[in-house]
C-alpha cells in the first residue's frame, strides 16, 4: 500500500518490535506469510543497514483506533530459517505460522504446534520453496486411456 508504514527488524527484535506495535494499538494480525527471493531478478527494495536474504517473513498488523496499518518484513537466512513465534501475542497466528513452515520451511521457534497443517506429516520438502522439486504423482483420469 502506499504510504504504509514498513519495518524492518532483525530476528533478534522482532517479538520485542510486535509486542510494543501491540501496546501501541496493533493488536490485530491481519496476515503473515512467507516469500521466497530464490532467482528474483529485479531485487527488492530494503532500507540501508537490512541486508537482504533468500525468504522473508511478512507480518501485517492493524490499528482499528487510529485506522492505520503496519507492514513487518523480516529477512530469513536460507542457511538458517528459523525466527521467534509470535503466536503468544497474537494466537490468531499460529496456523498462519504452521503453513509458512509447511510450504517455505521456515520454522518459528516456540511455537505450540510446530506439526505440518496443509502437507501429510510425512511429506518431504517444502513446496512453495522455488527450489523445491514438484513432486511427481500419477493421476489415472476416469475415461483416459492409459
Amino acid at each position: 500500500m502506499r504510504g504504509q508504514v514498513v519495518l524492518h527488524p532483525d530476528r533478534d527484535g522482532y517479538v520485542a518490535l510486535v509486542e510494543r506495535l501491540r501496546s501501541a494499538g496493533y493488536w490485530m494480525c491481519v496476515d503473515l506469510c512467507g516469500v521466497d527471493y530464490l532467482g528474483h531478478p529485479a531485487g527488492r527494495w530494503l532500507p540501508d543497514g537490512v541486508t537482504a536474504e533468500r525468504f522473508e517473513v511478512v507480518l501485517n498488523l492493524l490499528n482499528h483506533t487510529e485506522h492505520s496499518r503496519i507492514r513487518v518484513r523480516l529477512q530469513v537466512p536460507a542457511d538458517d530459517p528459523v525466527v521467534p513465534t509470535i503466536s503468544h501475542l497474537h494466537p490468531g497466528v499460529s496456523n498462519h505460522e504452521r503453513e509458512t513452515f509447511d510450504l517455505f520451511g521456515i520454522a518459528f521457534d516456540g511455537h505450540p504446534d510446530p506439526s505440518r497443517i496443509l502437507m501429510p506429516p510425512g511429506w518431504v520438502g517444502h513446496p512453495l520453496r522455488k527450489d523445491d522439486a514438484p513432486a511427481r504423482i500419477p493421476v489415472q483420469f476416469k475415461g483416459a486411456a492409459s
